[in-house]
């Protein structure tokens, strides 16, 4: 039986957080098999999990009408639960940089349990939407920032998607 670890969450309020949630359909046994490798370092896992996630097919909901959809909920969330910075959504997940204004289990659960009736809906279909966890991790300085930004930005061109209506920045016109 494989243990689950359940990561730590880290409140940080007025500070900029890097937040990556997945479908719950794209949680298969080999993406377990890396979430569970205590024998490397979480950042290193999560690495090899979202290299994974962005060439599987599983659970691939955000797309067409739900891309749509989630592109504008993340947006007119912004000033309501954070301070939104930029947001890639990949087929089967989503990566979020943003600075903290609410608690982040709060902000996760609103973001994440709406967003599921909504999408549910649009696919008509029933059933969980999101996985359970998310990752988190708090931008320390300003390398750190420019590295998850850039990572955010080249996320979907990487994967081979276009950047229309996946990626989002107030810094830049989309």
């Amino acid at each position: 039986m494989q243990k689950h670890l359940k990561l730590p969450h880290v409140d940080a309020f007025g500070h900029y957080q890097f937040i990556t949630f997945r479908t719950d359909a794209s949680v298969d046994k080999y993406l377990l098999q890396i979430f569970n490798d205590e024998n490397r370092k979480n950042s290193i896992r999560q690495y090899k999990i979202d290299t994974y996630l962005d060439n599987s097919e599983n659970g691939a909901f955000l797309n067409d009408d739900v891309l749509a959809y989630l592109h504008n909920f993340l947006i007119n969330s912004d000033d309501d639960m954070y301070e939104l910075i930029s947001f890639v959504i990949m087929p089967n997940h989503v990566h979020l940089l943003f600075k903290q204004i609410t608690p982040l289990s709060e902000t996760m659960r609103i973001l994440k349990s709406k967003s599921a009736r909504d999408i549910n809906k649009l696919l008509k279909r029933e059933g969980k939407l999101w996985a359970n966890e998310y990752y988190d991790k708090v931008i320390r300085d300003e390398e750190d920032f420019s590295k998850v930004y850039d990572y955010i930005k080249n996320n979907a061109l990487k994967a081979g998607l276009s950047l229309d209506g996946r990626f989002y920045s107030k810094y830049e016109s989309n």
